[in-house]
């Protein structure tokens, strides 16, 4: 017998496609997997599950997530990998052509600020991560001659957020309870010129959260490996809000990513 991949297969498990999601299921199977063995637990406790899983304290998550630095990288190829497939749709769903000085806070491996600049050639996007996140990426993902593309190391969460024109947040605020968002938008819309946005990058719930399946299976993911959940367009709606961003618009692109515009 003879065995080939089929299309789909050929264009999202081999190793040599652009769009292979390879690196996502491997981090799926090596590392999320495990902590969906104690969902149960999760629920019981309405908190992440790294130290069952791994045995290691899960007060910093980030900490937990990035335990070692063959973890860390195996993470951001994996986020890298969903933007292949994603980033265009959640980029061009504004015209951000205005914006030409871009923050990607928690940026991580920037595919994301890649397709930025691919998309809006006149801007320029710095990556704000954690100093070892932002090693790595400038080792392993963003080629030297890109000098469209900057680094700024720090945690947002403690250290200033520098003056931009346009901060992206993506799959950030999922990560966190609605204190923290709030938190994180006060200070981004402090840090915000007047005149600016924040695009906020999430998978969006239906309004009475009855799907899309997606969505609801991200978060009880957030459930077994965060602090935080998926949330309706409503629910990001009153966080920007309450940090002081107006004329929110939202957008749903029919990926698995939408987009959501907030203005100061």
């Amino acid at each position: 017998a003879l065995y080939r991949n089929t299309e789909i297969s050929n264009i999202y498990l081999t190793k040599s496609s652009p769009k292979s999601q390879r690196h996502t299921m491997m981090y799926y199977s090596n590392t999320v997997y495990l902590c969906w063995h104690y969902l149960a637990d999760a629920v019981r406790e309405g908190r992440n599950q790294y130290e069952r899983a791994f045995g290691i304290s899960s007060k910093d998550i980030f900490e937990a997530m990035y335990r070692s630095e063959e973890e860390m990288v195996k993470f951001m190829a994996g986020q890298n990998s969903v933007w292949s497939i994603c980033g265009k749709d959640v980029l061009a769903a504004f015209d951000l052509s205005p914006f030409t000085q871009i923050y990607d806070l928690g940026g991580g491996g920037g595919a994301l600020a890649q397709e930025c600049v691919s998309l809006y050639p006149n801007s320029t996007v710095t990556i704000y991560d954690l100093p070892k996140v932002v090693q790595v990426a400038k080792e392993q993902f963003i080629p030297p001659e890109e000098h469209r593309i900057t680094f700024h190391e720090g945690d947002f969460f403690n250290d200033s957020i520098p003056e931009a024109e346009l901060y992206i947040l993506s799959k950030i605020l999922h990560d966190w309870d609605d204190d923290k968002c709030r938190q994180l938008l006060a200070k981004v819309y402090k840090a915000c010129k007047p005149g600016g946005a924040v695009l906020v990058v999430e998978s969006l719930l239906n309004e009475d959260k009855s799907g899309p399946l997606e969505t609801q299976l991200y978060s009880m993911n957030m459930l077994v490996q965060t602090e935080g959940k998926e949330r309706t367009a409503a629910e990001y709606n009153k966080l920007l809000e309450a940090a002081g961003f107006g004329e929110i618009q939202v957008k749903r692109t029919g990926k698995l990513y939408d987009a959501v515009l907030g203005r100061k």
